[in-house]
């Protein structure tokens, strides 16, 4: 059963009680990202991310690592475009130990200077690995493609010159300014008492920051193209079309269109273009949604000779896929959709996650039969709509590698109808 307290600052309170569980779920979701960030600090989110665990008033780094493990639970963060979570995982009996972690790092870190410095070599080296894999590289490089000049299209590393002279000042400033309790959610799954939880939050929680900065700006897709020539094995390759938002009538249709066109070894571009064809070792399709906009597109890996054979197939099964889609897929998709959802709901990190992200986005937490019966009635009209308004789009092309053979933007878009 789910329950939500939302206390006078604003900060929500959700917890999912899951009988036969001897663990809980924890953790402090933040609407605020990667999208938040003013030019000048780019990367400063994910910076703020990795600070936290770096010392409070009245713990070391180490002290604060050790606490959650020394009782055998786990704890971690993410930065992601939109938000940021820091989390742990302990024995139910062990709970106030998350509790006390989690709220001293949001209200007393200290950012001190010597573990600043070792904390922007870390991240220097995190950036160096993403430039040393192309394909993690692409996907940064692909949504900057398609929000050119806006803090969504930004890495959410930050570039290294940035990174290399932000200040702890900057970095504080931006957790003061832009953290607030009505920005935030605590959410907890498991084996939990929802009153007795939220005593012990309301004690724990006494000095949130309060800031009031809003830098969030309305997303604009622009679409374009990226190349890189560089000496692989391989051309990675994205092709990417707007898609929508999380409050969009369609969502559920172009998940569903998406499982069908690219997700597992039976979708139709694995079976084309992989199975049939073996022009490609990995093609898949994805779908990342935002509050306001969202992104649609392929991602796969080819090799030098088989680019020019490859990318007529790619657009010739997105030009057939509306129509062609039979009621058996759509019936596989929402199968896969609905599989998916259930499965989630037995893992109490999964429901903990999933509650928070829902608090933030729609206000409310949606239960698994208003979201069954939503993925029930997406049929084939409306998936054939979405995937038609989609493609019809302007297209986002990324690529790294041998790309010499690769069609320019204008003539790849010309194959589409």
């Amino acid at each position: 059963m789910t329950k939500i307290t939302t206390l006078d600052s604003g900060l929500r309170i959700v917890t999912q009680n899951m009988p036969g569980l001897e663990t809980i779920a924890m953790g402090i979701w933040n609407n605020v990202g990667g999208r938040d960030e003013l030019a000048s600090v780019n990367g400063v989110a994910h910076f703020l991310e990795h600070m936290a665990f770096k010392g409070t008033k009245t713990k070391t780094s180490k002290q604060i690592a050790e606490a959650i493990e020394n009782v055998g639970g786990d704890i971690n963060a993410y930065t992601s475009t939109e938000t940021t979570a820091y989390h742990v995982r302990l024995i139910a009996e062990d709970l106030q130990v998350g509790i006390d972690i989690l709220t001293d790092i949001l209200q007393n870190s200290t950012f001190a200077k010597e573990e600043l410095e070792v904390e922007r070599g870390v991240i220097l080296q995190e950036i160096g690995r993403t430039l040393d894999s192309p394909d993690s590289k692409l996907f940064d490089q692909f949504q900057e493609t398609a929000f050119p000049d806006q803090p969504i299209g930004r890495s959410l590393l930050g570039p290294k010159h940035i990174i290399k002279n932000i200040s702890r000042d900057q970095i504080k400033n931006f957790m003061e300014s832009n953290y607030n309790p009505k920005k935030m959610v605590v959410s907890a799954a498991g084996k939990i008492d929802h009153d007795e939880f939220v005593d012990r939050i309301i004690k724990s929680c006494n000095n949130l920051p309060t800031g009031l900065t809003d830098n969030r700006i309305a997303a604009a897709y622009k679409g374009g193209e990226y190349r890189e020539e560089k000496d692989l094995e391989q051309i990675h390759l994205i092709t990417c079309f707007e898609g929508i938002d999380f409050h969009h009538k369609d969502y559920y249709s172009l998940l569903v269109y998406n499982s069908i066109l690219g997700e597992g070894m039976s979708s139709k571009l694995f079976q084309e273009i992989r199975e049939k064809r073996g022009l490609v070792y990995t093609i898949s399709s994805f779908a990342f949604p935002f509050s306001d906009t969202g992104l649609f597109g392929i991602y796969c890996g080819t090799g030098e000779n088989q680019i020019n054979e490859l990318v007529p197939i790619l657009c010739d099964e997105l030009n057939k896929s509306p129509k062609s889609i039979s009621a058996e897929e759509i019936n596989k998709g929402k199968a896969q959709l609905k599989a998916g959802l259930l499965m989630a709901r037995e893992r109490a990190n999964s429901r903990c996650r999933t509650a928070a992200n829902q608090l933030l986005y729609y206000n409310k937490v949606i239960e698994p039969e208003e979201i069954t019966n939503k993925i029930n009635s997406v049929t084939k009209e409306t998936v054939e709509r979405i995937a038609k308004n989609t493609l019809n789009k302007p297209m986002t092309i990324a690529s790294i590698g041998p790309i010499k053979k690769l069609e320019m933007l204008d003539k790849i878009q010309a194959r589409l109808n």
